[in-house]
């Protein structure tokens, strides 16, 4: 079996992080190097890792973080043939997450696969089925043209050493990265059998900054500025129909209202930062009022 390297990123997740340790500490492959590379953390979240991580663990500072930046830096102190991403709030739910993972790896025509993400038992409805429809059985998104989402996920290193993360984007470097695998005629895997626990309940302003960054940065991947009636008034009507549906066949009545609020501004957000992407506009000018 390879060597592997786990690196985990980490910003105030004291609500979580112990619990992905020991998880990770507790898995039947075991192989494995722990890199912890924490963005600041005030609330002890560094503390309870040093406590558990006697590899690499070290710090930088909040405003310094850029996502792509900061993992090719981690890379470079891995010594893995495999580098495995957990986030510091993903918590496998099983000791054969791990080797679950990486074993699609030896076939040299894939890239990077990424694991199952199951919500949180406090999660809302919406977030519920927005997670069961990215990830569950996996044949949604086998439809969509590019998926991989780096929280829980694992690439060759070879590849990311010769391809590295983008350095720039703010958002959505792992779409970018498996886009150009693609390209370059490699395949991305959805390891259903590698669970971890994975989801959040956002916040106005979180779920506006989150979309439109996504948006935005969609626009820098795929080079297409997208059009409001089928960008937005579409799927905002097609995601609404099939959320009114969902909620009723689970008697979530009292979560019905939350269609109208929640829908409407992440695909809005979504929109806007792809506009805003080909206008020139950063997050930082756009002064919304979230």
């Amino acid at each position: 079996m390879p060597k592997v390297s786990i690196i985990m990123r980490s910003l105030n997740d004291i609500a979580y992080i112990e619990n992905t340790l020991k998880m990770i500490f507790s898995q039947n492959f075991t192989d494995f190097e722990l890199i912890n590379v924490d963005s600041g953390s005030t609330d002890g979240t560094f503390e309870i890792i040093k406590k558990y991580n006697k590899n690499i663990v070290y710090q930088i500072k909040s405003e310094d973080y850029i996502p792509g930046r900061v993992l090719n830096k981690a890379i470079e102190k891995a010594s893995g043939d495999i580098i495995v991403f957990n986030n510091s709030d993903c918590i496998p739910t099983h000791k054969e997450w791990l080797e679950n993972l990486i074993r699609p790896l030896e076939n040299k025509n894939i890239a990077g696969v990424f694991g199952q993400q199951i919500p949180r038992a406090d999660a809302k409805a919406l977030i519920v089925k927005d997670g069961n429809r990215a990830f569950g059985s996996g044949e949604i998104v086998k439809k969509w043209k590019n998926f991989f989402s780096l929280a829980t996920s694992a690439i060759r290193r070879d590849l990311i050493v010769e391809f590295p993360f983008n350095n720039d984007l703010q958002y959505n470097e792992d779409l970018e990265w498996s886009w150009r695998m693609k390209k370059l005629g490699y395949k991305i895997e959805y390891v259903k059998d590698a669970i971890v626990e994975h989801s959040h309940n956002y916040s106005k302003q979180g779920l506006y900054k989150r979309f439109w960054g996504e948006g935005n940065t969609e626009g820098a991947i795929y080079g297409k500025k997208y059009n409001i009636l089928r960008h937005f008034l579409k799927p905002l009507f097609a995601e609404m129909v099939r959320d009114i549906i969902y909620l009723l066949k689970r008697n979530k009545y009292s979560e019905i209202s939350e269609v109208f609020y929640y829908r409407p501004r992440q695909k809005w957000a979504f929109f806007i930062g792809n506009q805003d992407y080909f206008n020139n506009i950063k997050w930082s000018e756009r002064n919304e009022k979230n």
